[in-house]
Parts: structure tokens; sequence; C-alpha cells
């Protein structure tokens, strides 16, 4: 009988152990990247495993057709042909469309570095051929099985089980090549679009007056402070800490502040108003930069005027 004590310590260390979806890159920023499951890299086998099929058949039926074939050698050249078409085939696939061959592209799932760092052809080349150790070779002696063999039968069937065993119980769902090579299989990351902010147009009531801005007073600011006003205005969706809203409150008003003398806003902003503030002069600033660049004067932050001066003056 297992201790308690036992027993928690090892459902405590189950539960400390790290996600199997996040990857852990060399930059130290955590991926998190969703592992693909068994079946659907079964079916993405599947169809790969048919597209190599049907191109060994073409070719040996256009070997037939030119009568460089007999039907004594249309078996081993059939099985030799669908070796050099698969091997390639994986490898090359995966080499030019980072990790996906077409089986993978359809199921939405590819091939990653273990190690969160890029793919190497050393390791694309090795996971391809442990393929046929692995899975092509089994399924060949699951296809060749004969009870007047039974001890090649049970070789045969406690190989096929030790390598379907091996991802079935590995956390990352890697086969023996994955391991080998340093790589596992996720699905791809669903891409999701941030809302526009310049289409959100800041609340006005009726007591409250609207917000605008001259055009002299918008010629302080660049590109790169809109995307760092954009950033600042995204971050505001999250909701903070108890301890955390305060510092907020009062980084929002220095950014205001700071604003409002630079271009010269003489009207104060009420603490209600400042991200109402923030909002439109982050809308005028983008169309207004936009404009300008409709006209070939791009600005990329707020020494441009400045250097184009220092530029003019040099010349």
């Amino acid at each position: 009988m297992i201790p308690r004590r036992k027993i928690s310590l090892l459902r405590r260390k189950k539960k400390d152990r790290p996600s199997p979806d996040i990857l852990m890159p060399p930059e130290g920023v955590p991926l998190t990247l969703p592992v693909a499951g068994v079946g659907v890299r079964f079916a993405a086998q599947i169809t790969d495993v048919l597209i190599t099929t049907i191109g060994s058949i073409c070719l040996l039926v256009l070997l037939s057709a030119l009568n460089l074939t007999t039907p004594r050698t249309i078996v081993a050249i059939g099985a030799l042909l669908f070796f050099v078409i698969r091997v390639p085939y994986y490898v090359i696939a995966e080499l030019g469309w980072n990790g996906q061959t077409l089986g993978k592209r359809l199921m939405k799932i590819k091939v990653v570095s273990h190690d969160g760092g890029p793919l190497t052809a050393h390791a694309l080349v090795l996971r391809n051929l442990m393929k046929e150790a692995e899975i092509f070779l089994p399924a060949t002696l699951l296809l060749t099985l004969n009870t007047a063999t039974p001890f090649a039968s049970i070789a045969s069937l406690a190989w096929i089980t030790m390598g379907l065993m091996v991802p079935i119980l590995n956390r990352y769902r890697r086969r023996l090549g994955d391991i080998m090579a340093g790589t596992h299989v996720i699905h791809l990351p669903v891409p999701v679009l941030l809302k526009d902010l310049a289409a959100e147009t800041p609340v006005v009531t009726e007591d409250r007056k609207k917000i605008t801005f001259l055009s002299h007073q918008l010629d302080h600011y660049g590109a790169f402070e809109l995307q760092t006003l954009e950033a600042l205005l995204r971050a505001q969706s999250q909701r903070p800490t108890a301890g955390a809203e305060q510092q907020r409150q009062a980084t929002i008003e220095t950014i205001v502040e700071k604003i409002r003398k630079k271009i010269g806003y003489a009207d104060p902003v009420p603490p209600a108003d400042r991200l109402r503030f923030l909002q439109a002069f982050y809308n005028a600033q983008r169309e207004h930069l936009e404009q300008r660049q409709l006209f070939g004067d791009r600005r990329e932050n707020k020494h441009y005027a400045q250097s184009d001066e220092d530029n003019q003056t040099g010349d």
C-alpha cells in the first residue's frame, strides 16, 4: 500500500510540471502552442500516404506503358517507387513549407523545434528517416504476418505496439523520430485580429463637449509615438489588480498632461475624461499622419521635423 504522503508528493509534482502546450525558446519568452494529438497526426499521415501512393501508381503505370516492367517485377518496382517518392516528399515538403506537408496543411498542424528554435534540415531529415523504421516498416510487416511463423508475428506486433505507445504515453505526443530530432507537432495558432482603435469614437454626453485638435497641434508627434499611444490604449481593456489601478491612473494623468503641454492644449482635462482625451487624440493624430503620408510627407517620430530642419541648414 502506497503511503498518503507519497501520493500527495506525486500529485504535487504532476501539478507543478509545466504545461505541454508551453515552449520556452532561448530568448526566455514562453510560447503557448497547443500540442497536436495522435488522431489529427494520424489523419495527416493517411493523407500524405495517399498522395505518395497516387504518385507511385502514376509512375508505375508510365513504366508499364513504356514496357520497362514485367508482371514478375511490378510489385518490387512499385514498392521501390513508393519508398523513393515517400522519403524525399516528406523532407522536401517540410523544408519548403516550414514544417508542413500537404497532409499537415489540411489538418492545420506543423512541426516545430522542441526548444522553440528554428527548424533545421538535419532535424527534418532525421525525423522522417526514423519514420520508416517506426511506421512504414512495421506496417509492411503487419501486412506480411503469417500464422506459420508465430515468433515473427509476435515480434512484429510487439514492434508495432511499442511504436504506437511512445507518442500515446508521451506528454508532448512525440514519436521516436521527434525525440531524436528534437521536434514535436503542434496545432497552428489561430490568428486573432485586434480591433481598430481608430474606429472607436469617444463617447460624448450632453454635459461633455467634443474634444477636437487643430492641425498645428498634431504636428508634434510621429508614427512611433502613435504606436506607443495605441499600445497604452489597448492595455486599458485589461482589468488591473487593486494595487495597479492607482498607478495606472497616475500614468494616464502624466501622459495627458505631457501631451497637453507639448501641443499647447489650453483646456484642462478632468480625470473622468482623460481616456476619452487620449482616444480622441489618437484618432486625430492617426488621421493627420495618414493625410500627410498621402502627400509624401512621412513622419517617423517627433524628431522628424527637427532633423529635417538640421539637414536643410547643413545644406
